[in-house]
């Protein structure tokens, strides 16, 4: 669960993070950051979590098959919560419920609108192999998994066998970088399988760079020496939208002008639209277009709401040329 705050940059630097990135924390670090907060805000979180939302959301009035979220939460009220807000979306939840804790992000959002998790996992530590549905996998058309789940050894073991699970079927394997900080700590690891396994990567500038050690280098040059990392690579540069290689054809997709609140889950969301055009059979033009458009309207809402933006909004637009 998101816990969302707002605050200055003081509470920031006394928390010694670099803006903008993941940093994991204990039970008691986060039962130290909570007695600071004054004002809060609460929504399920996740990065997985929030891309499926997004496509399950795009689904209501664009339908397609049930999405499905797995994942683990504590036997507590916060799990609940998490739960029955998914289930409402029409996700089918495969969640275990755990003894531990549920696992909660508290992302701070400074005045320059980035956002900075501090993340206890809780519940999510205890997830593993028995608690993937395999016979609901490998009727999937996509698998979408995320690099946060390297965070933890049992994590990361259900992930490569429902990974390999879905290889088997013919599932479509989709990955997200996640967090530059976890491309340092794991690329060695991450480039002994991502090429033979992984159909569609997902990264941003800072995280595409560290996976090819090429700092500082032009975008066009990143997203072209990308291709060797996967059939088809999405590489985000923010606001100015994204570069796709598609087995070596590069393209462009220039982003939407907005007047950003909370970046929180823009990667996620941005995911999310490029999934959702892809699983309706559309081309790469119009999946890059959906998922600018949708990275674009989510940092228009606090935290990763999606209560004030609207399906038709997203998709009319998006499929404007621009």
């Amino acid at each position: 669960m998101d816990y969302i705050v707002y605050a200055d940059y003081a509470l920031l630097k006394s928390l010694h993070a670099k803006p903008g990135t993941m940093n994991l924390i204990d039970r008691g670090q986060r039962q130290r950051l909570h007695s600071r907060l004054e004002h809060y805000y609460t929504i399920p979180g996740g990065s997985c979590a929030n891309t499926v939302r997004g496509i399950a959301w795009l689904g209501k009035i664009d339908p397609i098959a049930p999405a499905c979220y797995s994942g683990a939460v504590g036997n507590d009220d916060v799990g609940s919560c998490y739960i029955s807000e998914l289930d409402e979306l029409g996700i089918i939840t495969r969640i275990s419920v755990k003894e531990n804790e549920t696992g909660v992000s508290t992302i701070i959002v400074t005045p320059d609108c980035e956002r900075t998790m501090f993340t206890y996992l809780g519940a999510c530590r205890d997830f593993d192999k028995a608690d993937l549905d395999f016979e609901l996998l490998r009727q999937a058309q996509y698998l979408h998994i995320a690099g946060y789940m390297w965070d933890t050894d049992g994590q990361k073991q259900a992930t490569l066998s429902a990974i390999s699970a879905a290889r088997e079927a013919g599932v479509v394997i989709s990955f997200d970088l996640a967090d530059p900080f976890l491309v340092q700590r794991n690329r060695e690891e991450f480039l002994g399988w991502v090429p033979e396994m992984v159909d569609l990567l997902f990264g941003n500038r800072e995280e595409i760079s560290l996976m090819l050690q090429s700092p500082g280098g032009e975008d066009g040059d990143l997203i072209r020496e990308a291709g060797k990392l996967a059939p088809r690579v999405v590489m985000k540069v923010g606001a100015e939208g994204c570069y796709v290689n598609e087995r070596g054809r590069v393209l462009y997709s220039p982003g939407f002008e907005v007047l950003a609140m909370d970046t929180t889950g823009a990667g996620d969301f941005f995911a999310a639209g490029f999934l959702f055009n892809l699983i309706k059979g559309r081309g790469i033009e119009a999946s890059a277009r959906l998922a600018n458009r949708f990275g674009a309207a989510i940092v228009k809402v606090e935290g990763c709401s999606l209560f004030n933006l609207d399906q038709r909004d997203i998709l009319s637009l998006s499929s404007e040329r621009h």
